[in-house]
């Protein structure tokens, strides 16, 4: 029996039976074959399914958690259908390092699964004929069940082992993938670390920082005995090291000759990190040294990328490129394309589009080889990170950029993420593919990765924060079941060397009822899947065009939201087209946001004013494109204090604020391992700031810890040392320690930055700064921001209940925000009634004339009355030609050509 069932539906690994792994693209049909169409399908048979088990939301977050029946019904509702997928999350206690997915080994059957479709077996396929034939719950195939994998029925249609099969009881399982699911031996972790070593890396001391943090982690890559590391610099020239074990000291030997490259010792420069720990320990002492008086301004990243692939192609693995300038030499150089006078213009888009393919083709070409890129960039002028991003987006990687690099305020930082890059668990050599029921479809993927086919993800490596966004549509008129499920499997070489089979299996009920579909919506998942969907719209049609997207998505939302309670008809209809629902549809505008999107229009005007989507001159295109490349690969929680970030009251906080210990709390009110408990919240208006005051705000990505110009000398003793605050450098100023309100501000901030695993960048603003102080404001988003058409919530708000884009009514005064305003008038009242009151009356802050992210403008911001949306040009007056790092405007460079 086995062998006829093996001749039926023979058993499909996930790659093709080709030699050599750069062959992997041409998958079997057995990880990747398209869904089909169903044969016999029972629309009735998922009735019975057991929705109790679900895949963790730490895992999978759906923006709704029941689907349309039908294709009308979804495009009433105005919502956006999808989710966001998280593989390989990280344990949702930061105290265990066990991820709870339980391990199937499978029997002498191997791995069940459809023969059609190439559905895993799950908790939510059909059993028939007593469990000796079972129906998929993807594309409703039946398939035979193996004599060894049979077992009977309960009376509940059930199989009685169940309990004992984590596949059939659980939403998440892992398999050790049997010999067809590899095409060569699992390869050993590799790392390639390329290194910028030009004079301007050395000046800013971000080649000591390298150093120090490779050095610093070397342990723990060696935990795994079979670890292999490399090393290779550049300038002008390409340098290659010689570490093998029987050596004192490395082999420096360098290329010169960037168009005839050539490899030297190309089996001696990969090396196996517990053999020769003690060359590569004085390599990365004595580097520093090495290159502490280079005069070079040349940089060759092209050519060493190159060299890097060559001698790991064999292998693959994780390449970490440290880069401090903008690539001018050779293969990959950059031109200098900042143009100040398109800033804040329609055609500011293309400073964040790539100038050239070229790293675009060569992350292709590195994920065909299963190398991976972790780029750190250190720009003091203009990069070009745009175009740098192509690089880590294609190859599964992550992009880190420290502007105007300091030791002293960007040290720790650099070393979190370098430590939290190769630390973090990682695996090697992944592809993964997304399957839902027939009838939806999934229509796009957002993330970092390099899509094969049609919808194979190919991921080099594979993180505990690598995640994906999908889009779900309706590929037919009207569903015909009543449970919609949705499988995810990813493939992986363990760091151990094991290959793996994670399998995500999650059923999502169907209605025909709006309100049902309403009420289900996870709005942080909306927002995130929105976020997505608009920043790859701004890098096609411009930033006005994604800040209107989101407006007009929030109103049609809210306004379908309140259009009552609508059921589907046979042909997909709604009720309302019939006279006694008119009437209910006409009354919606008077009707309550259901709560479920009460904090949509709020998210979402943050989000056109977040540094993604803000409009003006005031964002350098280097830090916008970087924050891009955040955003695509965000998990929801951290793109929720990302949109909407957190600002605690310091100054008044209680006596338990700051303090370990509260594992009974809520998640909202603790954070980091020992369950700090938080302060309260503020809301993010400058109304809320007082000038005796100090609070502390987190985005995820970075903190400022403001404080006012009155604030307790005592409070300022315990946390700075200092009894007042004018006067103070503020760039050598930090947390002091001792005193008990130090010590819990420090929990405070030391837990908020485990949630995210990285030391985000502690900021300390002094009121009045006026450079810096503008940055803060750019996160009190209830505020006007400082471009026009932009509102206040209460001005938002009014216009999302209006359902129109017409401009709200402003009782005089000019943009608020951060700019063109006096701090405590952001937040306006109704029309007609006098702005409130505050305590907080320092001027309005100038903005700066120099730093990072300061505005190319002579002058200050508009102070007129508040324009309407934009819909082509903003308006701004043409700034001046010099950069915002102090380099040359000038016009639109040609793309170099590669």
């Amino acid at each position: 029996q086995q062998q006829q069932q093996q001749q039926q539906a023979p058993a499909q690994g996930p790659y093709g039976q080709q030699a050599g792994h750069q062959q992997q693209q041409q998958q079997q049909q057995g990880f990747h074959a398209q869904v089909p169409q169903a044969q016999n399908s029972n629309p009735d048979y998922m009735a019975s399914v057991d929705l109790s088990i679900k895949v963790p939301p730490e895992f999978l977050r759906m923006t709704v958690n029941k689907i349309p029946t039908s294709s009308s019904l979804a495009a009433a509702s105005k919502l956006p259908m999808g989710g966001i997928i998280r593989p390989l999350a990280p344990p949702s206690d930061h105290n265990s390092e066990d991820d709870g997915v339980a391990v199937v080994n499978p029997s002498a059957t191997g791995i069940i699964r459809c023969k059609r479709c190439r559905t895993y077996m799950n908790p939510f396929v059909a059993w028939v004929e007593n469990g000796r034939r079972w129906r998929c719950n993807i594309c409703g195939q039946i398939n035979d069940v193996p004599s060894a994998y049979f077992c009977h029925l309960d009376q509940d249609g059930r199989r009685r082992d169940r309990a004992q099969r984590p596949e059939l009881n659980s939403g998440v399982v892992e398999y050790i993938a049997p010999q067809e699911y590899m095409v060569r031996p699992p390869q050993p972790p590799c790392y390639m670390f390329v290194i910028d070593v030009s004079g301007a890396a050395a000046r800013a001391g971000s080649l000591e920082a390298v150093a120090a943090g490779i050095r610093a982690n070397l342990d723990h890559l060696m935990s795994n005995p079979r670890a292999m590391v490399g090393f290779l610099t550049y300038d002008k020239s390409v340098h290659f090291y010689n570490m093998k074990q029987n050596l004192t000291q490395p082999q420096m030997l360098v290329v010169s000759d960037l168009k005839e490259l050539f490899i030297p010792l190309p089996d001696d420069l990969l090396v196996n990190l517990s053999d020769s720990r003690p060359v590569v320990d004085a390599f990365l002492d004595g580097l520093p040294s090495m290159f502490n008086t280079s005069a070079a301004s040349e940089s060759c990243l092209g050519p060493a990328l190159k060299a890097a692939f060559t001698v790991m192609k064999n292998i693959g693995g994780k390449m970490c490129v440290f880069q401090s300038g903008l690539p001018n030499l050779s293969d990959g150089a950059l031109k200098h394309r900042e143009n100040p006078r398109i800033m804040g213009t329609p055609e500011e888009f293309k400073l964040l589009c790539p100038s050239t393919n070229w790293y675009k083709d060569t992350g292709v070409e590195f994920s065909r080889s299963q190398i991976s890129v972790e780029m750190f960039l250190f720009p003091h002028q203009y990069m070009d990170t745009a175009t740098l991003s192509e690089l880590p987006k294609n190859t599964a990687g992550t992009m880190y950029c420290y502007p105007s690099f300091s030791s002293t305020s960007d040290g720790a930082r650099f070393s979190s993420d370098l430590t939290h890059a190769l630390t973090r668990r990682t695996c090697f050599e992944a592809v993964m593919r997304v399957r839902c029921t027939r009838g939806m479809r999934l229509s796009n993927f957002y993330g970092n990765f390099c899509i094969r086919g049609t919808d194979l993800l190919a991921l080099p490596n594979a993180t505990s924060d690598t995640c994906f966004a999908f889009d779900l549509s309706h590929d037919e008129p009207m569903l015909n079941t009543s449970v919609l499920t949705i499988q995810s499997a990813l493939l992986y070489t363990s760091s151990e060397g094991e290959r793996r089979i994670r399998v995500h299996t999650h059923a999502v009920p169907v209605t025909s009822v709006l309100s049902d579909v309403v009420n289900s919506v996870d709005a942080d998942t909306v927002c995130n899947l929105l976020a997505k969907q608009a920043l790859d719209l701004s890098l096609k049609s411009g930033l006005d065009t994604s800040r209107t997207r989101l407006l007009q998505a929030c109103m049609d939302i809210i306004k379908s939201a309140k259009g009552g309670n609508r059921n589907v008809g046979v042909y997909g209809a709604t009720n309302a087209s019939f006279p006694s629902q008119r009437q209910q549809q006409a009354d919606a505008g008077a009707a309550e946001t259901p709560e479920s999107l009460a904090l949509l229009p709020l998210y979402t005007m943050a989000l056109q004013k977040n540094i993604v989507f803000r409009g003006g001159a005031d964002v350098h295109p280097d830090e916008r494109a970087s924050a891009m490349a955040a955003l695509r690969t965000m998990w929801v929680d951290d793109s929720r204090h990302f949109i909407y970030p957190r600002m605690f009251s310091l100054h008044d906080m209680g006596g338990e604020a700051g303090t370990e210990g509260g594992e009974s709390m809520d998640d909202d009110q603790v954070c980091g391992r020992n369950h700090v408990v938080l302060p309260g919240l503020v809301d993010l208006s400058v109304d809320n700031l007082k000038s005796d005051g100090i609070f502390l705000l987190d985005n995820s990505i970075d903190m400022y810890l403001w404080v006012g110009k009155a604030a307790d000398p005592a409070l300022l003793s315990s946390l700075f040392g200092v009894s007042s605050m004018e006067g103070v450098d503020m760039a050598g100023i930090s947390l002091s320690e001792g005193s008990d309100l130090s010590s819990r501000v420090s929990n405070i901030i030391k837990g908020l930055r485990e949630l995210k695993g990285t030391a985000a960048k502690l900021t300390i603003v002094r009121e009045g700064d006026q450079s810096i102080e503008q940055r803060f404001f750019w996160h009190l988003v209830e505020d006007r921001a400082s471009f026009h058409g932009t509102y206040s919530y209460v001005e938002y708000m009014s216009l999302i209940n209006s359902g129109n884009m017409a401009p709200p009514v402003v009782a005089g005064g000019g943009p608020g925000g951060s700019m063109g305003r006096a701090p405590g008038q952001g937040m306006q009242g109704p029309p007609g009634a006098a702005p409130p009151q505050s305590n907080y009356g320092a001027p309005p802050p100038a903005p700066p004339t120099s730093g990072y992210g300061a505005p190319p403008m002579s002058g200050g911001p508009p102070t007129g009355g508040m324009a309407p949306p934009p819909t082509g040009g903003m308006g701004m007056a043409p700034p001046p030609t010099s950069g915002m790092y102090g380099g040359g405007g000038g016009g639109m460079a040609p793309p170099p050509t590669s």
